[in-house]
């Protein structure tokens, strides 16, 4: 079961979500957020907090982004997931794993303001999410299968981190979406096919500046980009 602070900032972030779908915008899919070992001990949770994603939230590759007005900007170097069936709210890490029918790289574009304090301000704020670009999705590598993939982040023509310890930050994905969908189960909604997840940094973000350009490449998969005015 959720804590008071997360169940009160999900339902303020689920009736936002509603409220813009009945406004036009198409549902896209959630991110995981705050999984990293650090952040759990902070806040005393015992898995990642759940942010949604619409049709308004998707940026093309290669966007420039203007981050005018915006407090601490961020860029997560993310693997995203599509399901190909519904994930019951009671699913385990196993059931979990046989909805992936595909995943491929992502990058998450936050604005960090204010400064992370409050659960329930977080979660009502959607995790400080602004947008976030997908790469192209691979269906080979169905079931969650991140063998032989490597994460490499440059910026600005300088390699930053490469790693194939994907999921150090992130906790085992399959186990991040049987925790997703047991928070909204708590709140009436379920994982369904079709929606992406995008499971949350594989290393850490990226601070961003006007200027700076940030590639990400889930090896052997094509590179992904943005940059920021």
């Amino acid at each position: 079961m959720t804590n008071a602070a997360v169940s009160r900032g999900l339902q303020r972030q689920l009736r936002e979500r509603d409220g813009l779908i009945s406004a036009g915008r198409r549902p896209l899919g959630w991110k995981a957020g705050f999984g990293a070992p650090a952040s759990l001990e902070r806040f005393g949770l015992d898995g990642p907090l759940i942010g949604f994603m619409t049709d308004a939230s998707v940026i093309a590759e290669g966007s420039e982004v203007d981050i005018t007005g915006w407090g601490r900007a961020v860029a997560e170097p993310e693997i995203f997931l599509v399901l190909g069936s519904d994930i019951d709210p009671g699913a385990g890490p196993d059931e979990a794993r046989n909805a992936v029918a595909a995943l491929g790289p992502a990058i998450e574009m936050a604005n960090i303001d204010p400064p992370p304090e409050e659960i329930e301000e977080i979660l009502a704020g959607n995790i400080f999410h602004e947008s976030v670009v997908l790469g192209d999705e691979d269906p080979t590598r169905r079931r969650a299968d991140l063998i032989g993939l490597e994460a490499r982040i440059e910026v600005n023509g300088e390699e930053l981190y490469r790693t194939t310890r994907l999921e150090d930050l992130t906790g085992r994905i399959v186990e991040v979406l049987s925790h997703l969908a047991a928070l909204l189960g708590e709140h009436g909604e379920t994982m369904k096919a079709g929606d992406v997840v995008i499971c949350g940094s594989v290393v850490p973000p990226v601070d961003l500046a006007p200027g700076t350009t940030v590639v990400f490449e889930l090896h052997p998969m094509r590179p992904i980009s943005v940059s920021i005015r």
